[in-house]
């Protein structure tokens, strides 16, 4: 079977990461494995009493984000992620807790079944970090107009902003690269969009993107 190339792409809501996982299926052909946002039946309900249902929505979300990763681990070639479970622990569950919407009691349930998954798991060969300004975050909310988003507090966003930052401080278990998405443009500008296919590439093997480009040309 062809090894398998595991790219994880993080960042705080509306940074880009959905259009950069586009953006590389699209140039590479591989295989997206996209966050279960749409499938959570908590999420609506989260986002308009947070502290009643914190504890149901990120059970559900690392739940399924397990089943993914196990999924995305028997792929073969080069598989990219949009946020992974890492990411439900270290910054939307502990925001959660440390904003006092999840109990003590939850938060201790919640942290054994994160790092008892997390023991059977394979880290990202690559983690792209993509990081934009909070004010960047509120505007692309509001553009992109998902109306269970609309309500986020800003205090909320300011919260997993920081943790996302604390978190690639102490972040060891792969290579990351780290992308400042404010005033990047990859999809219309030609020299950004070479610009980050350069730096995706410095971290990937040779032959896993020959391979990509050849199978993605022999498909269209």
């Amino acid at each position: 079977m062809k090894e398998r190339i595991y790219i994880a792409i993080a960042g705080n809501i509306g940074a880009g990461k959905s259009t950069l996982v586009d953006f590389l299926c699209r140039t590479y052909g591989v295989q997206p494995f996209f966050e279960p946002n749409d499938e959570n039946p908590y999420l609506a309900d989260f986002y308009q009493d947070m502290s009643a249902w914190a504890f149901h929505s990120q059970v559900y979300f690392l739940t399924h984000k397990f089943r993914i990763h196990q999924e995305l681990g028997r792929t073969p070639g080069i598989v990219v992620q949009d946020r992974t479970i890492y990411e439900d622990a270290e910054i939307f569950a502990t925001a959660l807790h440390e904003s006092k919407r999840m109990t003590d009691r939850d938060w201790k349930t919640y942290q054994e079944l994160y790092r008892t998954t997390c023991n059977s798991l394979r880290p990202p060969d690559l983690l792209i970090y993509l990081r934009c300004s909070l004010k960047t975050t509120k505007q692309r909310i509001k553009l992109r107009g998902r109306a269970m988003e609309q309500s986020i507090p800003v205090a909320y966003l300011r919260l997993l902003q920081d943790l996302y930052d604390r978190w690639l401080e102490g972040w060891t278990q792969s290579e990351v690269l780290r992308l400042d998405t404010d005033n990047l443009d990859y999809i219309s500008d030609f020299v950004d969009r070479m610009d980050v296919l350069a730096r995706i590439e410095r971290h990937l093997p040779r032959e896993h993107i020959e391979s990509a480009r050849a199978a993605l040309l022999s498909a269209q």
